[in-house]
């Protein structure tokens, strides 16, 4: 187990967050409109503010899209809550960006991979007819960002070059289940690959400038 991983398994108040965002959303899986669209992962989902939009008016889809990401997660965690984040809705669209953690708190890629692989069967079991959709992983910048203590902790195992090779694993295993794989990261990178500044406070979140370029990448397949 990775420092980083010792470390947030010790944090208190991510943990309290984590049981209470999860308390959240099982009380409101019990009002929502079944057969939607859903987004799942960890911060980099969570932090999309979609339904806020929604709310707002400020966009509007065939089918309301629910947010059900919790950050600081990983693929077990997605297995371990697959009912809150997934099957309680009952979605016909799923839209899947985990494992940017496993990465980042060094999991052995066998077991991630397994994991995800796992995570795609149990939907296909539970929901036979809904679409499911694995997102290629966002480009990051440790250039611009990673002077300061915490940057440096998310940059010591987090790369471009890390995540494009795991994205390429999901690629294959997505063919191999017969779900789609999807980049909607077109516009997030600069002339180096590296996600643009302007597009992130800390070199890995999105900024909801950044979350509109993928939202507009996302419409074809909402």
């Amino acid at each position: 187990m990775s420092k980083e991983t010792q470390e947030l398994t010790r944090n208190p108040n991510l943990i309290a967050f984590q049981t209470n965002l999860l308390a959240e959303y099982q009380e409101k899986n019990k009002t929502v409109k079944k057969g939607q669209t859903i987004f799942i992962g960890s911060s980099i989902m969570e932090l999309f503010p979609i339904e806020k939009w929604e709310e707002a008016g400020e966009v509007k889809f065939d089918k309301y899209i629910y947010n059900r990401a919790v950050r600081a997660t990983t693929t077990q965690f997605v297995l371990d809550h697959i009912t809150t984040q997934i099957f309680d809705l009952a979605p016909s669209k799923i839209f899947i960006n985990i494992g940017t953690n496993d990465i980042g708190f060094q999991v052995e890629p066998e077991i991630f991979h397994e994991n995800y692989e796992k995570i795609i069967r149990q939907i296909q079991a539970t929901l036979p007819d809904a679409e499911i959709f694995v997102l290629k992983y966002y480009p990051v910048n440790n250039v611009d960002f990673g002077s300061d203590k915490d940057e440096a902790v998310l940059f010591a195992t987090r790369s471009n070059a890390l995540f494009n090779q795991a994205s390429e694993k999901n690629r294959e295993m997505a063919q191999k289940l017969g779900v789609h794989f999807i980049d909607v990261s077109e516009g997030l990178a600069d002339e180096h690959g590296n996600l643009k500044k302007a597009y992130t406070f800390d070199g890995a979140h999105l900024l909801p400038d950044g979350c509109k370029v993928i939202l507009e990448n996302l419409v074809p397949y909402l």
